[in-house]
């Protein structure tokens, strides 16, 4: 669980990369040379991290941990980092990035991030949250009508275990109308994860993890599914879906060899997305053997990656902290 002490040490790993500029990764398309700009003119709320998702969810994991932890170590710290970032002039500057970018910019990953962060300042019964909140609420309002806007476009998911992944952004984007009491957003999630996978059957997990994988493509489905499906049809669908979770000793944590390999690293945040997911599902099936044996996996993935979070390598540093905060504040 989650301590006081622990959450220091992963606040340190925010605070030590949300206004890091460089090694900096853009992914952007250069249309002139006018778009060659250092990164935090490009993107000044969210510019470190080496890239721009990963600064998101750093900014979520430091507002988590603040509302979790009232008298966070290093809490003046973390006000200030988070008030630096979160400006009005910043985010209309972000505002402007995204309308004059690729729609597919950051399509669904950083999105379903940004709509996490937004989440968090919504339900957060505090001053800064609510001046922070409204400060993002511009960036919010974008990201939120780009998904009512794609989703009857996407006529097929994409099922990979790295950033486009569907399931995954639907999930947070689902999480987010539900907090905001948004109902054309929600009825949009829901409507696509039905469209794209009521009628899945039999998962290849024996397939994951590849080499990359920081998401299961498998139980991304899953987790999104328990979301927008009643408990009685979603345990019929998670059996034909997933027929061998229930057994014992049917899946590992994954392996890592090489965590100074950026790619390689990945797969701790396997270790702990497949954790939340398994914890998610547990908490809305019926409380019975299967959802115990489903925390207890959920556990060993958890413990297979939270010892090297605080590695010395910045390939996992950068991110991994708010995956494993994600991890370990999810519903039991």
């Amino acid at each position: 669980m989650l301590t006081a002490e622990s959450a220091a040490r992963f606040v340190n790993l925010a605070l030590d990369c949300i206004h890091r500029e460089y090694p900096n990764k853009l992914g952007q398309v250069l249309k002139d040379e006018s778009g060659l700009l250092p990164p935090s003119v490009l993107h000044p709320a969210f510019y470190g991290c080496f890239d721009w998702h990963s600064s998101v969810h750093g900014h979520w994991m430091l507002t988590k941990l603040l509302k979790e932890f009232p008298d966070l170590a290093r809490r003046d710290d973390v006000v200030a980092a988070l008030g630096r970032s979160l400006t009005p002039e910043n985010v209309a500057a972000e505002v402007a990035y995204f309308e004059n970018a690729s729609p597919s910019w950051e399509r669904t990953y950083g999105w379903a991030w940004l709509l996490q962060l937004a989440t968090e300042l919504r339900t957060w019964d505090d001053a800064l949250g609510r001046e922070w909140g409204n400060n993002l609420e511009p960036l919010t309002q974008i990201v939120r009508d780009r998904y009512i806007e794609f989703l009857p476009r996407q006529e097929y998911p994409v099922r990979t275990g790295v950033h486009p992944n569907t399931a995954f952004g639907l999930s947070f984007a689902f999480d987010h109308a539900d907090a905001a009491d948004d109902a054309a957003l929600r009825d949009s999630v829901t409507s696509a994860a039905k469209r794209y996978y009521a009628a899945d059957r039999d998962c290849p997990i024996s397939w994951e993890p590849s080499g990359e994988d920081f998401l299961s493509p498998c139980f991304e489905e899953a987790a999104l599914m328990v979301r927008v499906m009643p408990t009685d049809q979603f345990e019929p669908w998670l059996d034909a879906f997933l027929p061998s979770l229930f057994k014992h000793g049917s899946m590992k944590p994954a392996n890592v060899s090489d965590r100074s390999d950026p790619k390689i690293v990945h797969l701790d945040g396997l270790n702990l997305s497949r954790a939340w997911n398994l914890y998610v599902i547990a908490s809305r099936l019926d409380e019975d053997e299967r959802a115990a044996g489903l925390r207890e996996l959920a556990n060993e993935h958890l413990d297979a990656s939270l010892p090297h979070i605080t590695s010395e390598h910045y390939e996992g540093s950068h991110w991994l902290g708010s995956f494993a905060i994600y991890a370990l504040t999810r519903d039991r």
